[in-house]
């Protein structure tokens, strides 16, 4: 068995509203690059990746498209280690992060994809997971949002049925992101699951010092509050902030992962399998947080990381985030009483309309 052809494409999608956060500003579009795969049975299997306003999406589809075309066309689609192995070599010198491994990581979605419907199972029960049920909270990407839309976004989750939300910190004053997180518990409750997000705002000692200030609001974790570069400064922020730490999104190795828990600088390893490169390093990071007796949390892409907690023993909060496909998807995620259940579709079950995508597509 052979993988016999490739197609990859590359899309630039608005998003329905703006989003915001305190480092990448307003968000207004989505880049998507799609990989399809198929193997010389015939049998299809279809990997994605995103980026943020599109930044660096020609060079996400010029990397799958011309750079990993040579590894990837005539390999073993069984041989899904071996393949990435020799991506990551392949790239090694120029890479170890970045967008090498988000474009690595839609062809070794597509390979996970393709040998899970060749097994004729969901991806999930494929990876040894039994229970498709899966913890959720809201992805929240609110930090320009006035008080009132706030209220107004949280609402809506909490009809939509989820029993976790997460907001965005990072104001220029501190006050501001204490009133807001004030305003929030208040609204929520004394019990509700209340997570915040900084994304990398703050210095160690500005870290310090807003932990400080929020952990009367009794917060389920604190995340990525400064550069995930600082393995010490995370056991810093974690030691002398009193609120759990989350953070992972930015790291782009097992390696760098393995680094932060062996340092104890993290409560909840945070990996998004895009950022990270795929699914097999995902699954390895899950790994080491349940040798270290640690969660494992998901960043983005949640029609996918379902499966990938549903198939994990030491699985924690699935993000529902911002940057949902549902408007270009044949089957949406069902959330259901602040779950989501893992489809029971062959492979990741993840169904694109490319009709619907069509009109955002780039040359």
């Amino acid at each position: 068995m052979k993988i016999s052809a490739m197609e990859c494409r590359h899309y630039r999608i608005p998003l329905p509203v703006v989003l915001s956060d305190s480092t990448h500003g307003d968000m207004s579009h989505v880049g998507l690059l799609t990989v399809e795969l198929t193997d010389s049975s015939g049998l299809t299997g279809i990997g994605y990746a995103y980026t943020g306003n599109d930044i660096g999406g020609s060079a996400l589809f010029s990397l799958a498209n011309e750079t990993y075309r040579d590894c990837v066309l005539c390999a073993d689609p069984f041989g899904v280690e071996a393949l990435w192995d020799r991506m990551w070599w392949h790239t090694h010198f120029v890479g170890r992060g970045g967008l090498t491994v988000f474009a690595m990581a839609a062809i070794d979605v597509a390979l996970w994809d393709l040998q899970s419907k060749r097994a004729q199972q969901p991806l999930f029960r494929y990876l040894g997971g039994t229970d498709p049920n899966v913890p959720i909270y809201a992805g929240g990407i609110d930090l320009q949002f006035t008080l009132a839309a706030l209220e107004e976004q949280t609402k809506g989750f909490l009809a939509a049925g989820f029993h976790a939300i997460k907001m965005k910190a990072g104001r220029d004053r501190l006050s501001e992101d204490v009133e807001r997180v004030a305003m929030m518990r208040e609204l929520l409750g004394a019990d509700f699951p209340l997570l915040v997000d900084a994304n990398m705002r703050w210095s160690v000692a500005q870290a310090v010092r807003a932990a400080r200030a929020l952990q009367r609001y009794d917060l389920f974790w604190l995340e990525e509050p400064i550069i995930p570069d600082d393995v010490a400064g995370h056991a810093r922020v974690a030691q002398e902030g009193g609120i759990p730490i989350a953070t992972g999104e930015n790291l782009h190795s097992i390696y760098e992962f393995q680094n932060m828990i062996a340092h104890g600088s993290i409560s909840f390893p945070e990996p998004d399998l895009v950022t990270v490169g795929g699914i097999t390093p995902w699954l390895k990071v899950a790994h080491l947080a349940e040798g270290a007796n640690l969660p494992v949390t998901s960043h983005g892409v949640h029609d996918l990381h379902v499966h990938l907690l549903a198939a994990v023993p030491n699985k924690s909060y699935l993000e529902v985030h911002g940057f949902g496909l549902e408007r270009y998807l044949h089957d949406v995620m069902v959330i259901r009483d602040g779950v989501a259940i893992a489809p029971e579709r062959h492979g990741h079950g993840v169904a694109f309309n490319w009709d619907a995508l069509e009109e955002h597509r780039r040359a």
